[in-house]
Order: C-alpha cells, then sequence, then structure tokens
C-alpha cells in the first residue's frame, strides 16, 4: 500500500468517479445539442486492461468505491467483464446510467459485481420526456429502473434535474412516484457544465426551492450524518424513506470532497469544474510502472482547490460538458 491521496486542505480521497465514454443515446437539452457531439476517436480512449491497470494504481493509493459513470456508461461493449474485473480488486462499484439499457443488463451486472446503480429520469410524463431528451424512451428507462430492483442493485437511486419551467412541476409527483416504488430520489442543482455554455443561474431551481415545494406536501427531517456524500438527506414524514438535494451550486460540499474523476481517455480531474487536466494514459502507453503513475496522480491531488469556486467572479466554466467529463 501506498500514502493516501491527501490534498493541502487534509482531504482523503477515497471515491473515483470513472468514464467509460463520452457517448450517450439521449441528447438531453441541458447536456449536448439535438445533433451530438464530437465524440472521442475509439484509440484516444482506455482499453479495459488500462483501466484495470490504473484502478490497480488508484486502489493502492486508498480509493476503494468507484463509481462508472459516461456519456453512458452501458454503451461500453463487454461491460459486466470490466465491472467484473474491478470487482476483484476489491473496489465497491455502483454506475450512473440514463437507464435505456438496463433492463437487459442488469442482471450481467449484478453477477458481475455492481452493487449499486443510479438512475436519471427527470419526468414522468412520456411527451415531456420526449422533449427533454430527444427521444421516446421513457418506458425503457422504467423498465430499466424494475430490473435494477428485481436483481437487487439496491438501494436504486433516481437523480433528477429541475429545470424552471420545464419539469419543475413535478417535485412532488416525482417524490410520490419513487417513494411508492421504493427508489431513493436525489434532486441535482443544474450545474454549468453544458457545452454550450449557455448555463444562467437564474434558470437554476435551487435546493431552497426544491426543499420549500417538498415541504409544502411532506414533513422533511434532515439527516445529521452526511459525511462526504454530496445529497443532503431528508426522512420523509418520519421515514424511513428519505429524500435528497444535492444543492453543487447553492450548498457546496468541497469542504467534505473525497472525489477523483477519470476520463474515458484517461485524465484525472481533481474536481468537476477543474480547468485542468493530468494525463495518465500518455505515460501508460509509454511504458511508465506503477510508481511514476502514483506519483503524477499524487501531485494532481495536490492541486486540488478549497472549492469550486462557482460563485466567485473568478469562475470559467470548464470547457469539456458533462458528457466528457463523467457525472
Amino acid at each position: 500500500m501506498r500514502a493516501p491521496l491527501v490534498d493541502g486542505f487534509g482531504r482523503v480521497h477515497t471515491d473515483l468517479r470513472v468514464s467509460l465514454t463520452d457517448r450517450c443515446n439521449l441528447r438531453c437539452t441541458y447536456c449536448m445539442p439535438a445533433e451530438g457531439l464530437d465524440w472521442l476517436p475509439k484509440p484516444e480512449l482506455l482499453t479495459d486492461d488500462e483501466l484495470v491497470r490504473l484502478a490497480e494504481v488508484f486502489f493502492s493509493m486508498g480509493v476503494r468505491t468507484v463509481r462508472l459513470t459516461g456519456g453512458e456508461p452501458l454503451l461500453r461493449p463487454g461491460l459486466p467483464g470490466l465491472v467484473a474485473r474491478l470487482s476483484a480488486l476489491g473496489l465497491s462499484l455502483s454506475l450512473t446510467t440514463n437507464g435505456l439499457g438496463l433492463a437487459r443488463s442488469a442482471q450481467a451486472l449484478r453477477d458481475a459485481g455492481l452493487r449499486r446503480v443510479n438512475v436519471s429520469l427527470d419526468t414522468l410524463r412520456p411527451e415531456r420526456f420526449l422533449a427533454l431528451t430527444r427521444r421516446d424512451r421513457l418506458a425503457d428507462v422504467l423498465s430499466g429502473l424494475t430490473a435494477a430492483k428485481a436483481v437487487g442493485l439496491e438501494p436504486v437511486k433516481v437523480n433528477t434535474v429541475l429545470l424552471r419551467g420545464t419539469n419543475d412541476d413535478e417535485a412532488v409527483e416525482l417524490l410520490t412516484w419513487a417513494l411508492g416504488e421504493g427508489y431513493a430520489l436525489r434532486f441535482i442543482e443544474q450545474m454549468p457544465l453544458d457545452p454550450q455554455h449557455g448555463w444562467d443561474r437564474s434558470t437554476m431551481v435551487s435546493a431552497d426551492e426544491i426543499l420549500e415545494r417538498l415541504r409544502r406536501h411532506v414533513r422533511l427531517t434532515p439527516v445529521e450524518q452526511r459525511g462526504s456524500a454530496p445529497a443532503e438527506e431528508f426522512l420523509v414524514d418520519g421515514g424511513p424513506a428519505t429524500v435528497g438535494v444535492v444543492g453543487s451550486v447553492t450548498r457546496p460540499f468541497c469542504a467534505s470532497c473525497d472525489r477523483l474523476r477519470l476520463t474515458a481517455d484517461g485524465q484525472v480531474r481533481n474536481c468537476l469544474f477543474a480547468r485542468k487536466e493530468s494525463d495518465l494514459r500518455t505515460p501508460l502507453r509509454r511504458g511508465a510502472g506503477d510508481e511514476e503513475l502514483a506519483e503524477r496522480l499524487r501531485a494532481a491531488v495536490t492541486a486540488k482547490k478549497a472549492g469550486h469556486g462557482i460563485g466567485s467572479p473568478e469562475f470559467v466554466q470548464p470547457d469539456r460538458p458533462m458528457s466528457a467529463i463523467g457525472g
């Protein structure tokens, strides 16, 4: 074991988000244009062997939990095999998905070692889903959620972004549905990570607004033990069911952040909103040993800032959109 990944503010990093692809089979209006984006060429993507090799280095430095993301990670060929290899290292694995391919892959992923899943879903109305995602696939997402719960990928979490004037009237409807189905709902503030760089804070539905709307219909009691989790959790009507709110913009949790990100093309990001990346793919492909890779990783963590700085005048949105960074 190597020394743990500690930044200049004493934060110990044990959580890794790994993007498996920048591609996606939805075209959510707040995430990418209708025609999609210029996807990364296949030779630039890390292979399964390269991902496992880097995961071993991360593990040797104290990383214990890995969330597989995208783009849409279910588009990665041979995903169950990769999950099995990562699980064999001793990593606790979860996955964030749009759910389109989950009904046909949930059992294989569970058998391979996946333990939890987060499914992105912003509306329960088919016509609205079509308008938001530019795809008529709501039924597939709902089937994927059902399959995830059936095979034991629990707790099944649902991630929802509320957009002012678009779906913000569904907050209570979504919560009622999630409670009835046994899913853990998490509302997430819209973040400045769109490729068009058109994010406008005034149109964002804030955490305070979300909680205010929910409290008109249910009793919310804060859960005290949050740790480094991005979501503030609340017991609904005394529990045991909960709802979470991720206030990345208005209620930043940077002081307790223990997360790093590895992009599909092998770049380490020490913050979701980082302007700089640390390249691991190039040294990996030229034959660097584990010690050199570990030192590069340590330098990336050391350079992590105290916070993302969204509210400061100096804040500049990252060049890469969310689909290319990994959620």
